[in-house]
């Protein structure tokens, strides 16, 4: 899937070298304009505010802040920002503390640089993306939590519900969703909201990777 606008990019990371590399490898990529580099949590938050970038790209453990406050303030302000975590961390409660922030994506800074680019590109066109071999961690660690959602039959969910759900599982972004289903992005917005709720979820991403795990 891929975004149809040129996406403008915030690198949010206290790495100068890192954050060098991917600004080079990203300038090489035509849809994609860097607009600011943060070098701590505090001014990435300050940056989004002032240049609303399409999307974020957050390392997780800065010296000040750590990113899942950044994601926290980012998102808060402005939910449309798409921010992907791009981090060492393959600690599943990390994965699921981003998640559960409101992350649009969580990648691991060991990927091939082409791998990468794909990744953000599935991001810029509305996909929750992960490392691959994250997905079955999220689904390990979702499967041990105490809380286990029910299933779909006990959860008494609407056709709509259910339909939206399936886009989810699709990668759909609710923009996507509202075109599939003729209906407002708001009205989107709603339903999935009812339906984490009705399935004792709380993100998109886990609602994806749940629904993926009944159909098998």
């Amino acid at each position: 899937m891929q975004s149809e606008a040129p996406q403008n990019l915030l690198i949010v990371d206290d790495h100068p070298l890192f954050r060098k590399g991917v600004r080079y490898l990203v300038n090489k990529v035509a849809g994609f304009t860097i607009v600011g580099e943060a070098s701590c949590g505090q001014e990435g938050i300050d940056m989004a505010a002032e240049l609303a970038p399409d999307m974020m790209l957050l390392d997780l453990n800065m010296r000040d802040i750590s990113g899942l406050e950044v994601l926290k303030a980012v998102k808060c302000a402005n939910p449309d920002i798409r921010v992907v975590m791009l981090t060492v961390s393959d600690q599943a409660d990390d994965l699921v503390a981003a998640l559960r922030g409101g992350a649009d994506g969580y990648l691991l800074k060991e990927m091939e640089p082409e791998d990468l680019i794909i990744k953000l590109a599935e991001a810029a066109g509305g996909q929750i993306t992960l490392t691959p071999r994250l997905i079955n961690l999220l689904a390990k660690a979702m499967q041990q939590d105490a809380a286990q959602p029910k299933k779909t039959s006990e959860a008494d969910l609407t056709n709509q519900e259910q339909r939206i759900l399936e886009l989810v599982a699709a990668g759909m972004s609710n923009k996507l969703a509202a075109r599939e289903l003729g209906i407002t992005e708001g009205t989107v917005k709603v339903h999935v909201k009812h339906l984490l709720r009705k399935l004792n979820l709380r993100s998109r991403v886990e609602a994806a990777v749940w629904f993926v795990e009944q159909r098998k």
